[in-house]
């Protein structure tokens, strides 16, 4: 067993004036919230990439943290990764992990050799699952980062490439299932396109479409129950992603039949830079009936791109935990702290203050959710400002027994015509503001 996180204490819940900087003081697992233990809300992740993966490299500078698994024999590595992993995620007593591929176990020559190089390490992994009772919420596939994958994995303009990549899912879709993944997360870093002068934009998307009608087949054939998700995210590495957005998502799987099959995965910081709210995609998604899981990175304000940062301010959090609550929560999806430590962060220990930060964070921001339905104050602004559409009125256009003809007649009747209501925008932001 590595010995690199030992001399990390293990995380116990302190209260809200809990003085240790290891004591959570908001996530209280076993807590009662609005009919549900906090733990079935939020079942976070420790995500194994940038927690056991990252090296604080930057595009300016050389990697700054140092592990024992970065250097030696490559599996050997892979299996001291794994250990230490696990011995990380007890520390911090979460119920859920989740992984790339390529994060578990390094690449082989071929093929069948980075397959079998997964299984060997995954016969670690499962070893541990048992051991602790850590559950994996979702695996996928790293599709983006062998050269092979410079112009897409689905997408790609050369069919090998097309059926390697799907290969590559088989396996992992099929790993994840041995080990009883909650889901199976595909996440298209490269595909989409930079310039139009060397694309064909319906060649590829029936290319992805095909290509995730493959991965729902096989998910049905080898007896998978989980949820397959896509993650949206408008931009980085390619210019223009495929799927941008929850409603770009909803749109793609609506036009090649994957509608009740697939569901989304939501960042928060793909949120923002597709120009959103992460609430307003969660509010979409739930809306659309794709809401599966959620992945609480944050960006900063003054980078424009996926700085992959854990959560830090429940109050902006919580507007998009309201839409969790109202939503019904995530069923079998989770929370994943898909983040990662700053550059300057080398100790082992900030790692452990990172994912303590991330986990109250978005415990509080529960919190503060379950206060604002309690109050009801926000619920009933909103039903009364469509209470119209309740009326006979209002039911019958829904229902469709009013036409254009009937509808003029109706509004020409009503001479002068409806007056203006308020919106109230700035009483439901202080409203919003109090339960902080």
């Amino acid at each position: 067993m590595s010995s690199f996180f030992d001399n990390l204490p293990v995380v116990r819940y302190g209260g809200p004036e809990a003085t240790d900087p290891f004591a959570l003081r908001f996530y209280d697992a076993g807590r009662m919230v609005l009919g549900r233990r906090m733990e079935e809300w939020l079942r976070p992740a420790v995500a194994y990439w940038h927690s056991f993966v990252g090296n604080g490299l930057d595009p300016f500078g050389a990697p700054t943290h140092e592990r024992p698994w970065f250097s030696g024999d490559p599996m050997q590595a892979a299996v001291t990764k794994a250990e230490a992993a696990f011995a990380f995620l007890e520390r911090l007593g979460l119920p859920f992990f989740c992984f790339h591929d390529r994060d578990v176990a390094p690449e082989g020559e071929t093929l069948r050799e980075s397959h079998a190089r997964l299984d060997r390490v995954l016969d670690v992994v499962e070893a541990q699952m048992q051991r602790t009772g850590i559950g994996l919420l979702w695996g996928t596939a790293n599709l983006f980062s062998h050269p092979r994958y410079m112009a897409g994995a689905a997408t790609n303009p050369d069919p090998e490439v097309f059926a390697f990549a799907a290969a590559q899912v088989k396996h992992v879709l099929e790993a994840t299932h041995r080990l009883g993944g909650a889901n199976y997360v595909l996440w298209g870093g490269r595909e989409g396109y930079d310039t139009l002068l060397n694309t064909d934009l319906r060649q590829e998307d029936a290319q992805l479409g095909r290509f995730l009608n493959l991965v729902v087949e096989h998910k049905h054939r080898i007896g998978f129950t989980g949820t397959i998700l896509v993650e949206p995210k408008p931009m980085e590495p390619t210019k223009h992603q495929y799927d941008r957005d929850v409603a770009t998502v909803y749109g793609f799987l609506s036009r090649h039949g994957l509608l009740g099959e697939v569901k989304v995965n939501i960042e928060a910081n793909h949120a923002t830079l597709a120009g959103h709210s992460f609430e307003h995609e969660i509010a979409t998604a739930a809306a659309l009936g794709i809401l599966g899981s959620l992945d609480m990175n944050r960006g900063d304000p003054q980078n424009g791109w996926d700085t992959d940062q854990f959560p830090n301010n429940a109050q902006d959090l919580s507007l998009a935990m309201l839409e969790v609550v109202r939503a019904g929560g995530l069923g079998q999806g989770g929370m994943n702290f898909d983040a990662k430590i700053r550059r300057q962060s080398i100790e082992p220990e900030d790692l452990l203050h990172a994912h303590i930060g991330g986990l109250d964070t978005t415990a509080r921001a529960l919190l503060i959710a379950e206060r604002m339905v309690q109050d009801g104050a926000l619920d009933r602004a909103r039903a009364e400002r469509y209470a119209g559409w309740r009326q006979p009125f209002g039911q019958d256009i829904l229902a469709g027994r009013m036409d254009l003809d009937a509808l003029a007649a109706h509004a020409e009747a009503a001479g002068a015509g409806p007056k203006p209501r308020s919106g109230r925008q700035e009483a439901l932001e202080n409203l919003a503001a109090r339960f902080i």
